[in-house]
């Protein structure tokens, strides 16, 4: 288990880009958060399985199709236990 606190910098807000972060998340069976930042950025926590952490972190890196990701800071973090869904914090 794997887990990994995001800042995607870009063209990322106003763009539906939580939407398809949660969207890519569910589909890859991933926990965790995803919200808007005041300095324009979107912060996340993704976690589950190495290799879908992969896919996913490959998703958010291409973006939304309305958005323009430019930067990603990528931090390891401890797992956390029994949590059950990936959700869009507001």
């Amino acid at each position: 288990m794997k887990r990994l606190h995001v800042i995607v910098h870009g063209r990322v807000q106003g763009v539906g880009f939580r939407y398809y972060a949660q969207h890519e998340a569910l589909k890859w069976d991933l926990t965790g958060w995803v919200k808007n930042n005041e300095d324009g950025t979107v912060e996340l926590e993704a976690q589950g399985h190495e290799e879908r952490i992969h896919l996913f972190i490959d998703k958010i890196r291409q973006g939304s199709p309305f958005s323009k990701v430019t930067h990603l800071d990528i931090q390891s973090i401890d797992p956390i236990p029994n949590e059950k869904t990936f959700r869009i914090i507001y």
